[in-house]
């Protein structure tokens, strides 16, 4: 019997390593009739770094959103840790949340608490550290970013890649099992631009996290990320290893990896023949 346990519990943790950390099935919604997301598969397995790319408005963000819970899909599965996140009571959604990291676009840190109190924050809302430990993990925090010296800087004291920085030792704060990124490199130079990227990587393996990176940015991504979905007028059009990516001949992914004007994405918003609406307002 006592072997019988150990091969059962052998195969549990198997089946918890291989099964994915985010699970999206047969996913759709929408914001009352405006249709934002069709048939969204995917799937995030854990411990890797996956980038979910296209243009602006595709829904990517939204995505994000439907992970943490913040909106519920219309219809289709979307498990977190083998969880249904929609029937979630408010408890457990709070349960979820704290074993999440997300960090938001443009960093969003508290601009009336210091670097170290931003930091800070998250450990003494949903801990009972002592402040001597949370010192010490909010210096651990910004020694990985760096920015351990910038500690008693206000956020407007920060340059926009110190920031980010802060924003995203404040996201790993709680050493999350999932970590959403969303447009992290919006705005950043490309030194910081490349410093945030491999951050992110660094980070997402030394927690071994699962991570969730929103990005139209494709050099930088392709450089880190260990697979990308490609999303465009709310559907998932191409997925794949950055490899397999860069040499893609499918229209959306080729369009948007190599920046193409003109592809499956069109550059006019669809509209009427312009001579016969011109001719229109002159009659």
């Amino acid at each position: 019997m006592i072997e019988l346990a150990g091969i059962h519990k052998t195969d549990e943790i198997l089946r918890l390593m291989t099964t994915p950390y985010v699970e999206i099935n047969g996913l759709d919604f929408a914001y009352g009739d405006r249709q934002i997301l069709s048939g969204i598969d995917m799937q995030l397995p854990k411990g890797k770094l996956t980038a979910i790319m296209g243009g602006s408005g595709c829904g990517k963000t939204t995505l994000l959103r439907l992970i943490g819970g913040q909106i519920k899909p219309d219809r289709g599965s979307l498990k977190v840790a083998g969880h249904e996140v929609s029937r979630f009571n408010e408890r457990e959604l709070y349960g979820m949340r704290r074993r999440m990291g997300m960090l938001f676009q443009f960093g969003a840190l508290f601009t009336d608490l210091s670097v170290f109190d931003n930091i800070a924050f998250p450990l003494r809302e949903h801990t009972r550290l002592p402040e001597s430990a949370i010192r010490d993990l909010v210096l651990l925090k910004l020694e990985a970013v760096g920015l351990r010296g910038a500690a008693q800087l206000m956020p407007a004291e920060l340059s926009g890649g110190m920031a980010r920085r802060v924003a995203l030792a404040r996201s790993v704060a709680l050493d999350p099992e999932l970590i959403l990124f969303d447009e992290p490199f919006t705005g950043l130079d490309p030194i910081s631009l490349s410093i945030i990227a491999t951050l992110i990587r660094r980070l997402t393996d030394a927690l071994g996290a699962t991570s969730v990176m929103v990005t139209h940015d494709v050099h930088e991504s392709l450089a880190v990320v260990d697979y990308v979905y490609f999303m465009a007028g709310g559907r998932m059009v191409g997925s794949g290893t950055p490899a397999e990516l860069r040499v893609s001949t499918d229209p959306y992914v080729y369009q948007f990896v190599h920046a193409q004007p003109d592809g499956p994405v069109h550059f006019h918003y669809p509209a009427d023949n312009l001579d016969e609406q011109l001719l229109a307002g002159a009659a």
